[in-house]
């Protein structure tokens, strides 16, 4: 009778559970602490749903299907990668809400997390704020700014749905040559650490009272952030990417690991493991730095993402053994895996890993915890969709002066005058006629770099929307001086017109990764010629555009004025106010200027230590008005 008794008890309980057919689980309640909400879930879940959260998948084969069947964790846009051309942040939205509704349909209903590539703005997309590349924020040396244009970046990507970004890079750039360089803020590590302040603006500011190393995120209007690529991708021999950094410890830890420490500290998400080796171990299949160090030392606890087909490059060439390549990676502690297209390869071969106990289900199992320890901080399971409210973000004004500002605070003044005592900058407003000439006066495709709209930019002006340094120049000066545009002047122009200035800005072709690898570094052509004729017989300007230092030194002495302007973004007006006086020069180099590249790796505190302008120079100017 007693067992009667509770079997009917039993009963009467679970049918209150199921009353009106809502079954409590307590992984989607949010009053239930984040630790008995993942365990719950995870218990749930099978090992085709843990290995599903494990892949992430680019937009373009995220069909419902493929989200459903394999219960897909993540989607991504690589670069360049957009629901349509032009996208409005509508598009942006209702892809992704669609995505979302498949995830959730699922037997568990695990909203996806769709990451983007957001370095230095929301980069991808149509509209969006451009900001200056990461080298030169590096110039500005004001973390409080980075930390500002990484709330605003957050907002502008959560105008398009999307909840997590690749960025920041904390990159320690060692060479030049690296065609990542701009990415970087520094060749110095301590700049590199005092950047990670970018992390709060993009996630919100830890709580002083919280646990270190466990992921964070403030709100809706914040993105879950990405430190990368974990470890020593600056560093590797002459600078030529994926390449082997060739180091000791003691100078891993102390010069590219110190980013990493302060990004914990600030509760990044997540980790992104770089395509690079460390003396010859490449570090998608590093278990010593990724899992020993990172996860169990530094006490990491968000995910670790691979980067795109991290692990197929782990063998040469790569894919060459995948299966190798899936055992090495996953038991490095990789979490999540960007397998962008074939993904089903990946996830069967580990299915096949797991079941044949290559790999132990406990490695599955904390890949799974983790990443949806950050899907719950998030909080995906309450609010998965996005939020409309939110659409008016992208490209917001406040935000295009945020960035003009960081221009002006990036430039890094070289030169100003032949002699101390007659400077050229700042320029006047009101004079007779201003030439401004140079591949890179009026192309915004070109001030914005890589990383821009496409993974590699473009040229041109109808990339996205922007203000050239022309247009600048010409709504900065006075009315009455006559300014003329012309890309590549010869002798004879400039003889038949009396120019007072000229303002000749030239320098690199947009390029990201491998792509922008160089080992000349010169100024492609015909800028060095442009330089020769015209500062040849006009006082002249010259801005230098460009990713990283360039060769100068053969024509830096027929210049009257040189401006580093590194990669500006789309508010080119900010380089018209400094150079016209409404500001004054401030930036401070974020590395050294070579004079060769036969010096090269050459970083502050070497010994064998001859630049042509030593880290940290840059000469200041008052604002016009303040000189009156």
């Amino acid at each position: 009778m007693g067992t009667f008794k509770t079997l009917l008890f039993m009963l009467l309980i679970l049918h209150s559970s199921v009353a009106g057919g809502a079954v409590y689980l307590k992984y989607k309640d949010p009053k239930q602490p984040l630790n008995v909400r993942i365990n719950d879930l995870l218990h749930r879940m099978t090992l085709a749903e843990k290995i599903g959260q494990m892949s992430q998948i680019e937009r373009a084969t995220a069909t419902a299907e493929a989200i459903k069947k394999h219960f897909i964790g993540s989607v991504l846009s690589g670069g360049g990668s957009v629901p349509a051309p032009r996208a409005s942040a509508e598009t942006w939205m209702n892809m992704i809400t669609e995505m979302q509704k498949s995830a959730l349909s699922t037997r568990l209903g695990i909203p996806i997390i769709y990451g983007i590539d957001a370095v230095h703005g929301h980069n991808n997309v149509y509209r969006a704020t451009i900001f200056p590349h990461n080298i030169g924020l590096g110039a500005t040396r004001d973390p409080a700014l980075v930390r500002q244009i990484g709330a605003a970046t957050a907002l502008e990507v959560r105008a398009t749905g999307i909840p997590y970004v690749f960025a920041p890079c904390v990159a320690v750039c060692r060479d030049p040559r690296w065609g990542r360089c701009y990415e970087s803020y520094s060749e110095d590590p301590k700049v590199v650490e005092q950047m990670t302040e970018i992390i709060d603006g993009l996630q919100g500011t830890v709580p002083a009272n919280s646990r270190k190393g466990v992921p964070f995120l403030a709100g809706r209007k914040n993105v879950a952030a990405c430190a990368k690529h974990y470890v020593g991708d600056g560093g590797t021999y002459k600078g030529i990417n994926e390449n082997d950094t060739v180091i000791d410890l003691h100078g891993l830890l102390s010069i590219h690991m110190a980013p990493y420490y302060l990004a914990i500290i600030r509760g990044v998400s997540t980790v992104m493991v770089s395509y690079s080796s460390w003396n010859g171990v490449k570090m998608h299949a590093n278990r010593r730095l990724v899992t020993d160090f990172l996860k169990n030392t530094l006490r990491f606890r968000g995910f670790v993402i691979s980067d795109w087909q991290g692990i197929d490059k782990i063998t040469t060439p790569p894919h060459a053994n995948y299966s190798y390549s899936v055992t090495a990676g996953i038991s490095a502690g990789i979490d999540m895996v960007m397998i962008p297209n074939d993904y089903t390869e990946f996830i069967n071969d580990l299915t096949d890993q797991v079941e044949s106990k290559i790999i132990p289900m406990s490695r599955i199992d904390d890949a799974a915890r983790r990443i949806l320890r950050v899907k719950f901080t998030m909080g995906l399971f309450e609010n998965p969709f996005p939020d409309p409210s939110l659409v008016d973000q992208l490209g917001k004004q406040e935000h295009r002066e945020l960035a003009r500002d960081a221009v002006r605070r990036s430039l890094v003044l070289l030169k100003n005058g032949k002699s101390a005592d007659a400077p050229v900058l700042p320029l006047p407003k009101k004079t007779g006629s201003i030439l401004v000439t140079g591949s890179h006066a009026d192309n915004l495709g070109y001030q914005c770099g890589g990383w821009t709209i496409t993974w590699q930019g473009l040229g041109g002006n109808n990339l996205t929307i922007g203000t050239t340094i022309f247009e600048a120049i010409k709504a900065t000066v006075d009315p009455t001086t006559q300014i003329v545009f012309s890309e590549d002047p010869d002798a004879g122009f400039l003889e038949r017109n009396h120019f007072s200035y000229a303002v000749v800005v030239v320098g690199e072709q947009p390029y990201a990764e491998t792509f922008g690898d160089n080992l000349n570094l010169t100024i492609p052509e015909p800028g060095p010629s442009l330089i020769r004729t015209v500062c040849g017989s006009i006082k002249c300007v010259v801005v230098v555009v460009s990713g990283r230092p360039l060769v100068i030194e053969p024509y830096v002495g027929v210049m009257d004025a040189v401006v580093a302007a590194w990669l500006p973004g789309s508010e080119g007006q900010g380089v018209a106010d400094v150079i016209f006086g409404d500001y004054g020069f401030s930036g401070k180099l974020p590395r050294t200027w070579f004079r060769s590249v036969e010096q090269l790796p050459m970083n502050v505190g070497d010994r064998h230590y001859d630049p042509l302008f030593p880290y940290g120079f840059g000469l200041t100017t008052k604002p016009a008005r303040a000189q009156q």
